[in-house]
């Protein structure tokens, strides 16, 4: 197996980033330092990436969790606040969350420890699609909302148009539903989007990522993927598959 991709499956980064640690000399096979991401390796040679011997190809993981509220989506937080992978109990398995969502948002999170897939899945250039549902203060009009289909300009940035439709109207209350689709995955990015039109988030969920739903997983509660929906990611990205 070329040196890259056995760095990729054995969950130290994605293949491309393997590819710039062997390039910037912190590999080494057999205690001989590499520059070559092609050399071809097998379990029975000695692996080191910072002079730390990997620990060989591991299964891959693939999980979907219904994050609730008060989780931070990182694999540890240095102000030890309770994070996702808390919430799976498979810390041996060196997960980690594609993407992240902001503390007090919930819904569907991937983790995996399959950084090739993750790294396409976050990579812009694959424009995998993430659909939220989001309370917002206000009653939206529809020539409010084209602002938001046309990609408006937020912190002097031009953001990628997004689809969106209202769901459920509450005049009463003065809030609305909206349904989110967008294919960048900037920081706070519905938030900002919501409140560069005038309408302010007052709750948000993540409905889908990458075309997977939680269904009837309650929040908090986790799954791991099918084959076939690992499959489906897989071909997204235009990845070979490892089955």
């Amino acid at each position: 197996m070329r040196l890259a991709k056995y760095l990729a499956r054995a969950g130290v980064s994605s293949r491309r980033r393997a590819e710039e640690l062997i390039f910037e000399g912190r590999v080494s096979v057999n205690d001989v330092q590499v520059d070559q991401p092609q050399l071809q390796v097998t379990e029975e040679d000695k692996v080191t990436v910072d002079n730390k011997v990997v620990s060989g190809i591991e299964d891959k993981v693939y999980i979907l969790l219904n994050k609730p509220p008060g989780y931070i989506s990182t694999a540890k937080d240095t102000h030890n606040r309770p994070t996702v992978i808390e919430l799976v109990n498979m810390q041996a398995a060196r997960l980690y969350p594609v993407g992240r969502l902001d503390a007090d948002t919930s819904g569907v999170l991937l983790l995996t420890n399959d950084g090739e897939l993750a790294n396409r899945l976050m990579h812009p250039r694959y424009a995998v699609e993430k659909v939220y549902h989001t309370w917002v203060y206000g009653l939206p009009r529809p020539e409010t909302l084209e602002k938001l289909k046309k990609g408006p300009l937020i912190e002097g940035e031009k953001r990628t148009p997004a689809r969106i439709k209202i769901l459920e109207k509450d005049p009463q209350n003065n809030i609305a539903l909206l349904e989110i689709t967008l294919t960048e995955g900037k920081k706070r990015q519905v938030k900002k989007l919501c409140q560069a039109i005038g309408h302010p988030v007052k709750k948000l969920i993540r409905y889908s990522f990458a075309g997977l739903n939680a269904g009837n997983l309650k929040e908090g509660s986790h799954r791991h993927l099918q084959s076939e929906e690992i499959e489906y990611l897989y071909a997204l990205v235009k990845l070979e598959s490892q089955s």
